[in-house]
């Protein structure tokens, strides 16, 4: 599905599921927010950035989805009305397509709270066949990189920080290993380079 699609339909509502930067800066307007996760998918630092957390020599790592059918992933789900689906759209085709390579998807997401009824969302989603997509590597050595790294939009290690503080805030019950284990890897590696300053 590309973006303009969901512009086109019939629809005045459209969900938007964000999983990654999008969780702490929609930059977009929405009518309302709330925290929940998608199903079928695990969220992994596999994806490479070249423009807003990196560059062409040292691209800086970012979440994508991996399909699995026993993972979830929790994040947020933006609802957009009327005139802020196109606008919302336009940005996102800029900020998450043209710079970031991701494609969409409409997903399932189930907010969080007794009584909610599941909603359809847009999801962005980075590829394996995607030139900037990286696939798996270890947590020291993602935690490395994400160390080094910075973008347009500042330190990689500010991207990592902010997703970690989302989940312990937002979704405390949720035990996400892999971003856990990057943090430490990372935090360690600064700490060590400011030691040897």
């Amino acid at each position: 599905m590309k973006p303009q699609d969901v512009t086109t339909g019939k629809s005045n509502s459209l969900w938007i599921f964000g999983y990654g930067s999008l969780v702490w800066k929609p930059d977009f307007k929405y009518k309302r927010s709330q925290v929940g996760y998608i199903q079928g998918y695990k969220r992994r630092f596999w994806h490479g950035d070249n423009f807003h957390r990196g560059n062409d020599e040292l691209p800086g790592r970012v979440v994508t989805l991996i399909k699995d059918d026993d993972a979830s992933t929790w994040g947020v789900a933006f609802e957009v009305t009327g005139s802020q689906v196109e606008e919302s759209m336009k940005y996102l085709n800029v900020r998450e397509t043209v710079c970031g390579g991701y494609v969409t998807k409409m997903v399932e997401f189930f907010p969080e709270g007794e009584n909610q009824p599941p909603v359809q969302a847009l999801v962005y989603i980075a590829t394996s066949d995607n030139t900037l997509y990286l696939g798996p590597a270890s947590p020291e050595m993602i935690g490395i990189q994400i160390a080094v790294c910075r973008g347009k939009s500042g330190h990689n290690l500010e991207y990592l920080l902010r997703l970690a503080e989302f989940m312990r805030r937002s979704c405390p019950h949720v035990e996400d290993h892999h971003l856990y284990s990057i943090e430490a890897v990372a935090l360690k590696v600064v700490s060590y380079v400011l030691a040897a300053q």
